[in-house]
């Protein structure tokens, strides 16, 4: 019988963006694939966004940028983190981001990303093998 807790993922959608279907797709799938899922919602700030993995005790925070601003915004995600001594959440994230950007955002500490055409199991795949699940200490 495997007592590992199940991992956690925030699925956030920074910015002023709309558009959140995407956002959604991949926190279902994630669900469906025993993961616990916890979806913040359209227009979250960088601090909101690691405030809530902090009380959720996420183990992974994907988000979701679609409006061009994903520099600034993985960036401050990532320094709160640092900030709150919780550097070992792994941030990924997905959207129109440039190619030119992506290797950057992994300078930054960008886990992954996904660009529009990534599948699903793609996704879930990268989750399981990447991300720690539950961790032992309480």
């Amino acid at each position: 019988m495997d007592t590992a807790a199940p991992i956690r993922v925030v699925v956030a959608k920074p910015g002023l963006d709309g558009h959140d279907r995407g956002a959604k797709v991949v926190a279902r799938a994630l669900r469906d694939a025993g993961m616990e899922v916890i979806y913040t919602g359209l227009h979250q700030t960088p601090e909101q966004i690691v405030q809530t993995a902090l009380a959720e005790d996420a183990d992974a925070i994907g988000m979701s940028v679609l409006s061009g601003a994903h520099m600034t915004l993985f960036a401050r995600v990532l320094e709160l983190l640092k900030e709150a001594d919780a550097a070992d959440i792994v941030v990924f994230g997905g959207g129109i981001i440039p190619e030119d950007d992506r290797r950057p955002l992994a300078a930054l500490g960008v886990a992954q990303v996904f660009t529009p055409g990534a599948t699903m199991a793609e996704i879930v795949e990268w989750t399981r093998a990447n991300v720690r699940s539950g961790s032992a200490v309480a």
